[in-house]
């Protein structure tokens, strides 16, 4: 049987029900190509692929049709325009979460040396994309995961980023009286019982999760920030598309100002923060 050519490959897996670029970029992976490198298969689609990368090629496809995501069976993900490590200890990044970089690096203007705190920091994305972007930030992230701290410190030591990492449940880990000009979090905030999660099974429940409504993580934040802000200070917070309304509220009630969602990719409510007045 003559070999297939790349085309073909990547014609079978998208008939098989793979995604076009999650077949794209698994072929690549298979081929120890650059993930970036689309066009080069283009350029090659008539080129032979060899029995050897067609088996790994295919077993890929089949673990990724059975719902594993494309980042942990390459082993990176691009976010922010960093390269990341992750596996099944941390969660996928997704590119939705760049908004809550956007949002705290227009929070951060005009500061010359500002302090930062990532909460739930996974696999780092969010703390090192605002530390690359501001080297003359003070950086500091949190996981209550030491499987997924280990993660984002390999990640931080590969880009050469000096960001800060603490280990404890959201605030436990701080020292009093310690404060930020920003605090960020892309916390757990599907609800328990929400049918989606059937689609998540291979990324940890405990980063997925918060409570009947998913708002209970985002409860304690909110009501412990303002221990930990300067006057004028940010908090900004991701969350599900439908409940910005319940995170602004939450936000108010806790005394802050400039209550305000930001939308993400595809225009849906995707992050919620506000500026701490400085009250008790």
């Amino acid at each position: 049987m003559p070999m297939q050519t790349l085309k073909q490959a990547l014609l079978d897996a998208q008939a098989q029900g793979l995604a076009r670029i999650d077949a794209q970029l698994l072929l690549l992976h298979t081929l120890g190509r650059d993930p970036n490198d689309r066009a080069w298969l283009l350029a090659h689609d008539t080129d032979a692929l060899p029995a050897e990368p067609s088996t790994t090629f295919n077993a890929l496809c089949q673990r990724r049709l059975a719902g594993e995501p494309v980042a942990y069976l390459t082993g990176h993900k691009a976010f922010y325009g960093l390269q990341l490590r992750v596996d099944a200890r941390v969660l996928d990044p997704r590119p939705d979460t760049e908004t809550l970089v956007d949002w705290a690096l227009d929070a951060l203007h005009g500061k010359t040396q500002p302090q930062v705190l990532d909460l739930g920091t996974g696999s780092g994305a969010v703390a090192l994309a605002i530390q690359h972007q501001r080297p003359s930030a003070e950086v500091h992230a949190v996981d209550a995961s030491l499987a997924a701290l280990a993660v984002a410190q390999t990640n931080a030591q590969a880009l050469g980023l000096p960001v800060r990492f603490l280990a404890g449940s959201w605030f436990q880990a701080l020292p009093n009286g310690q404060r930020f000009d920003a605090i960020v979090s892309n916390p757990p905030y599907v609800a328990e019982g929400d049918p989606h999660l059937r689609a998540l099974t291979h990324e940890p429940l405990s980063a997925l999760t918060s409570g009947a409504d998913g708002l209970d993580d985002i409860r304690t934040i909110v009501a412990q920030a303002g221990e930990y802000l300067v006057p004028g200070g940010w908090l900004l917070l991701e969350h599900g598309h439908d409940q910005g309304a319940a995170v602004r509220a939450l936000l108010r009630a806790a005394g802050f100002e400039a209550v305000s969602t930001r939308t993400d990719l595809a225009g849906l409510d995707r992050c919620s923060g506000g500026q701490w007045a400085g009250r008790g």
